[in-house]
């Protein structure tokens, strides 16, 4: 094995995706939009957390809550990410179909997010979200699959 797939393939803990991703400086435009901050990994529950900054100026909808496809772009952001954790960070995971159910009023503020891999399969992955207020309130739940690919099978577009 060459020392680049021997690299590969050691197993990252916790702390080091973690620090992967607070010290990224490369942010995916829509990660950036969202204002995600990466909280806590836990690959064995195969689960993460993860802040956004929910701004009344980018994401309010007329009566001053956040608007509901901002919820679920973050709810599909907590998942993928859970869903890449899991892979030990080999592979991406674009999302096949993703249900939401909004249980309360989101204000403009800090959210957290909490998003899991349910069972990871050979080609999907099942996953659920959930989304919190500052004060610990669930906002909204979401459940999906995805389908892990590994980075050097991802094509753009």
């Amino acid at each position: 094995m060459t020392e680049v797939a021997s690299a590969v393939a050691a197993e990252l803990s916790d702390a080091q995706i973690l620090a992967r991703f607070q010290g990224a400086t490369r942010i995916p435009p829509g990660s950036a939009t969202v204002g995600f901050r990466m909280l806590a990994v836990r690959r064995a529950d195969m689960t993460v957390e993860i802040g956004f900054d929910a701004a009344a100026e980018k994401f309010a909808n007329p009566m001053g809550q956040i608007q509901g496809g901002y919820l679920c772009a973050m709810l599909d952001e907590a998942m993928s990410v859970a869903v890449g954790v899991a892979s030990n960070m080999t592979c991406v995971a674009p999302t096949v179909e993703m249900k939401t159910s909004f249980l309360r009023p989101a204000m403009p503020g800090p959210l957290r997010a909490v998003g899991r891999v349910v069972k990871y399969g050979r080609t999907i992955a099942f996953t659920e979200g959930e989304i919190f207020d500052a004060e610990g309130r669930l906002l909204a739940k979401a459940s999906g699959t995805a389908i892990p690919t590994p980075f050097a099978n991802f094509r753009k577009g």
